[in-house]
């Protein structure tokens, strides 16, 4: 008799049966002891129960999850996205002690408790919370958080398709949990939604994980959040949200414009932070961005929502337009409005270029409105940080990535958008200095400088596009170009014919490398696999049922520099 491949005190016995469709299937028992009786009180308690036709199923195990993945693809999965989930539990499971704190802080201050639960050593009671699935596939997700995350009440797993629908049934019961723990619900994603607007049927977790966009769900999803509840969303559309090939596309989801920039996996954070918070702005409530990641071809963000109607007042405050050189590349925001006085609100004036670039004398590209407030909270980022590096390989199976990521964005500036050395090197046609150095260079002028996550070579810094400029014309100083290869009127030649206002300080600053890259994290993520990507969409039925494909959607985003 073999023993249990994942449970040596174990042993299995497999029995094979011909069903009337001359189909095999597999009944794998699982018994402590071998020499338990078969009796009431020590019945056989089944680990793994019937397995559904091997020709027709694949097993895939992903941490504490194993489901059924048909073959024929009838059900959209994707291997890739693992990372995607690995920090989902991170993020929900760090967002619940923080939500079960504020509960039991705020039911003592009812009590007239001067006790601050920040300081206690436990919480006295736990609260739970109910989570939606609202696009649940294969419900993997869902299995996930259900045996990965603690204190839930209960989950729904949400899907329009009838076979995917059957198969979370059958992944629930080969996961050996209750279908009162986690239901499998036949429904429109956006009805679904709106059905749970009202306070008591509100869901305190909402996952959004669609293939393509996510906007059709966001005004549903901002209604059904509980209060301070955490909404997640992921969208993969960024053919549409990175570019300028579909900006007609990008605006009818998101209200938005992009410009073609370096910067683009970021402007797509902010550009869906800005649909969230007009979304939300509709029904008196505001966001409050958690953690917001650039991952592979898709983005992730996490948002808390709150009803607040004095918050929402500043919303054109933390929201801007983008003006973007088709020269040069210099890049310049504008928010929407300003405060003045006691709280009387009142619009910018602009714009704040001029019709051409002071620097190339281009003309510029208008884009946005995107969000141009924090994309981070760094207290709750800390706190998924220290969590994960208490975990490892066997919790979390992306947890190098996982902590390369996290301490990354730990070290953000909080500013918007970025630059890419390589490409402001390149528009002077000049050697690039080192990191360290053009970052040194930044900090011995006096200004703050740090990496962005969604791209490798990245600088982020609070100094002006004169002051890059200046730095580049003392590097190529000491490192000249040949100007004869260098076209007349282009934006190297205008920047170039102008002398640098001071002489940069190219010293080795001791900030300029970050912790991050001293302990060799694992900062940016080549390619995981062959034919990386967002996969294609689920095949037959479904496909039919399915909205009408984004445009740009199943195409993979430019692919992002590694260093």
């Amino acid at each position: 008799m073999p023993l249990h491949p994942t449970h040596p005190t174990l042993y299995q016995i497999i029995i094979c049966a011909r069903s009337r469709e001359k189909n095999f299937f597999k009944l794998n028992l699982v018994i402590k002891n071998w020499q338990t009786k078969f009796s009431t009180s020590n019945r056989i308690r089944s680990l793994e129960k019937i397995v559904k036709m091997d020709n027709e199923f694949n097993v895939i195990t992903e941490g504490k999850a194993s489901i059924l993945f048909p073959k024929n693809n009838k059900v959209f999965y994707n291997n890739v996205q693992q990372f995607n989930r690995d920090i989902s539990i991170a993020a929900i499971k760090i967002w619940s002690k923080i939500f079960s704190e504020e509960k039991l802080n705020k039911a003592q201050q009812k009590k007239g408790s001067d006790i601050n639960i920040q300081s206690s050593s436990k919480p006295s009671k736990t609260y739970t919370f109910t989570i939606l699935e609202a696009l649940a596939a294969s419900g993997l997700r869902s299995i996930r958080y259900a045996k990965e995350i603690p204190n839930i009440k209960y989950i729904i797993a949400n899907d329009l398709d009838l076979d995917a629908v059957d198969l979370i049934n059958k992944n629930v019961e080969y996961n050996e949990l209750s279908k009162d723990f986690v239901r499998a619900n036949q429904g429109d994603a956006c009805s679904v939604l709106y059905q749970h607007r009202s306070f008591p049927d509100r869901f305190d977790v909402i996952d959004l994980d669609p293939y393509g966009t996510a906007a059709p769900f966001i005004d549903g999803a901002v209604q059904a959040v509980e209060e301070g509840g955490l909404l997640c969303v992921t969208c993969t559309d960024l053919a549409n949200l990175t570019g300028s090939n579909y900006p007609e596309k990008c605006y009818a989801n998101y209200g938005s414009i992009p410009v073609k920039g370096e910067f683009c996996h970021e402007m797509a954070l902010r550009i869906l932070l800005h649909t969230l918070s007009t979304s939300a702005a509709k029904y008196r409530r505001r966001i409050i961005p958690l953690l917001c990641c650039s991952i592979d071809f898709y983005i992730r963000i996490f948002v808390r929502v709150v009803t607040s109607p004095v918050e929402v007042k500043n919303n054109p405050c933390k929201t801007s337009m983008l003006y973007v050189c088709t020269g040069c590349h210099s890049y310049y925001t504008q928010p929407l409005a300003k405060v003045t006085g006691k709280n009387t609100y009142v619009p910018m004036v602009g714009p704040i270029v001029n019709n051409s670039c002071e620097h190339c004398e281009n003309k510029f590209h208008v884009g946005g409105p995107i969000w141009t407030h924090s994309i981070h909270d760094k207290q709750f980022v800390l706190r998924m940080l220290e969590h994960v590096k208490e975990s490892n390989n066997e919790t979390y199976q992306t947890h190098s990535r996982m902590l390369g990521m996290l301490s990354v964005i730990m070290e953000e500036l909080d500013i918007p958008l970025f630059h890419n050395l390589s490409a402001l090197a390149g528009t002077l046609h000049c050697t690039s200095p080192s990191l360290k150095t053009f970052c040194s260079a930044i900090l011995n002028k006096g200004y703050k400088v740090s990496a962005s996550h969604a791209m490798a070579g990245s600088v982020k810094t609070d100094a002006p596009m004169s002051v890059i400029w200046d730095i580049f014309r003392s590097w190529i100083q000491l490192h000249p170009v040949t100007m004869k290869n260098i076209k007349e009127n282009s934006p190297a030649r205008k920047i170039l014919a102008i002398e640098p206002s001071f002489v940069a300080d190219f010293t080795i600053h001791p900030n300029a490398e970050p912790a991050s890259r001293k302990v060799k994290l694992v900062r940016y993520q080549q390619n995981p696999e062959k034919y990386w990507g967002p996969k294609a969409r689920a095949t037959g039925k479904r496909k039919i049922n399915e909205i009408e494909k984004d445009e740009g959607a199943e195409q993979s985003p430019s692919v992002k520099k590694i260093s």
